[in-house]
């Protein structure tokens, strides 16, 4: 298997050729320390998101962990899967930090660095949650809007916000805000999100006055005030009334920061280049994708494409084309990468016309064929003692609710669930991405227990949407279990005031480790 050294690795990050860092750790392991570049491909999720982090095989991918062999493994599945150009950090995490080069903590670091190097570009104005309470308690004339995804406002928001996320915001904001008159506030659950919806705004051109609400939800709570729970105020559906407006002041941006335009045509002769590496991101609305996409494109809503860069574009320097349906939101979104120095975006101009697909994206890979058992012989076999079920959501997301029993695991480490598993029976296994990562996980359940093994039909959604009951629990798993998260400070169980001050002074100080970094190249 081909190693590279660290130092080998840092000139291949500045030559400016095609380049993915993949690290083999769950996101939780990944967030405690990682390089600037790499994205996070747990080997738990790799055979269903190697090829949409990185879509051409032939590109230069490194794997890297922490030294403890996942990396390795990894790499030769990224092998088996036909990436031809693979190696692994030679030392991994330790090997390069020992070299001299900087590591980072969190996730989503690229776009959370570019957000703290956005603020102090352009100035961009914020105010903190005492000044705005005072506001709001006055009476001004004002719009709070948020610009994170309709779940994430869901579970806290400032009160009498309204659910904007952060692709939407231009696009939408003449209808939002018609009168010039009135304060538009951005907020976010921290600073990111606030920081780029409200420069959004101001590079839009709005006659507003636009601020970021500092630290978010964050720094709301901090200052001593609640915080709203379950709300639903979202912006209205359809193209806004002022679209010409609207798609002549994203155009402008778009020439300022050099973003291309492409036809269907050259996007078509670009698939078919196997020499780059390319990646069609539709940036509506999930639900706008849903109901017709161009094949092969996945779903990367604008803001959430800027906030996490990292979970969509995992190969540097290649080839950027987003699409939308009437060029605002794509052309948005792009000026943004282009400055966090992705230099070939381009977006599709005229591109959403038949023939067009539907349904949510899904990874293209071949799965194995395994038993499924019904939802009522599986819960009568739990009301028998004779069946396990195994889940394989995300940790935060198992908390929230899961069935009455079930064991919480993730795939390639399912064997420390084995004194759990039952020697008889049934043990259903179940996960949220319509039983993917359940049909990988079955086999490995199988070396496990000599218990039948088999996947739930329909999975906890179908299970709670015929009337059988799920259970929440916030300590299972516990906090220190939760390896394939890196818990946000809302997630914690304990010390969560603690960590919302270290998280906010943490995103606050990445403008000087991307200093003593050196390859972020925003700009």
């Amino acid at each position: 298997m081909d190693r590279i050294a660290p130092a080998a690795l840092k000139a291949a990050i500045r030559d400016g050729g095609e380049l993915a860092i993949l690290d083999a750790r769950e996101e939780g392991e990944f967030g405690t320390a990682h390089l600037f570049w790499a994205s996070p491909l747990p080997l738990s999720r790799l055979p269903l998101m190697a090829k949409a982090l990185a879509p051409n095989p032939r590109a230069s991918v490194v794997v890297t962990d922490d030294g403890r062999g996942l990396a390795e493994r990894a790499a030769a599945e990224l092998e088996a899967l036909g990436f031809a150009n693979v190696s692994v950090l030679d030392g991994g995490t330790p090997a390069w930090e020992a070299a001299g080069y900087v590591l980072f903590s969190g996730v989503n670091v690229p776009s959370k660095a570019f957000g703290e190097w956005v603020e102090h570009h352009y100035g961009t104005e914020s105010i903190d949650a005492a000044d705005l309470k005072a506001l709001i308690d006055r009476g001004e004339r004002m719009v709070i809007l948020d610009s994170r995804p309709l779940e994430e406002f869901s579970r806290m928001s400032i009160p009498g916000g309204i659910n904007v996320p952060g692709g939407e915001l231009a696009y939408r904001i003449g209808s939002l805000a018609p009168d010039p008159e009135t304060l538009v506030v951005v907020n976010c659950a921290g600073r990111t999100r606030s920081i780029m919806g409200a420069q959004s705004l101001r590079s839009f051109g709005v006659p507003n006055r636009v601020v970021a609400l500092r630290n978010g939800t964050m720094g709301w709570e901090l200052a001593g005030f609640a915080c709203a729970r379950g709300e639903s105020a979202r912006y209205a559906d359809g193209p806004p009334g002022d679209l010409d407006a609207a798609l002549a002041r994203a155009e402008a941006l778009r020439v300022k920061h050099r973003v291309g335009l492409v036809d269907r045509a050259t996007l078509d002769a670009w698939a078919a280049d196997r020499s780059r590496t390319l990646y069609v991101l539709d940036v509506r609305d999930p639900a706008e994708f849903a109901h017709g996409h161009i094949p092969g494109s996945r779903s990367a809503p604008g803001g959430q494409l800027v906030q996490a860069t990292d979970g969509w574009i995992a190969v540097r320097n290649a080839r950027i084309v987003l699409v939308d349906d009437t060029g605002v939101r794509a052309r948005m979104t792009a000026q943004w990468l282009a400055q966090m120095g992705h230099r070939d975006v381009h977006v599709l101009e005229d591109g959403l016309v038949p023939p067009l697909a539907t349904g949510p994206w899904a990874p293209e890979v071949e799965l194995p064929d395994i038993e499924s058992f019904p939802l009522r012989a599986v819960h009568a076999a739990l009301g028998a003692g004779q069946a396990k079920v195994v889940d394989l959501a995300r940790s935060v997301a198992f908390r929230d609710g899961h069935i009455p029993g079930s064991l919480w695991g993730v795939r390639t480490r399912l064997d420390a669930l084995a004194h759990r598993l039952p020697e008889t029976g049934l043990v259903a296994v179940t996960s949220p991405d319509a039983n993917r990562t359940a049909r990988l996980a079955a086999e490995e359940l199988a070396e496990v227990t000599p218990a039948r093994v088999g996947i739930l039909e329909g999975g906890v959604a179908a299970w709670a949407a015929s009337g059988l009951p799920l259970t929440a629990d916030r300590n299972d798993p516990p906090d220190e279990a939760c390896i394939d998260a890196y818990l946000r400070p809302y997630d914690r169980n304990s010390g969560v005031e603690e960590a919302m001050k270290a998280y906010l002074s943490w995103e606050i100080d990445l403008v000087k480790e991307i200093d003593r970094d050196g390859d972020a190249g925003f700009g």
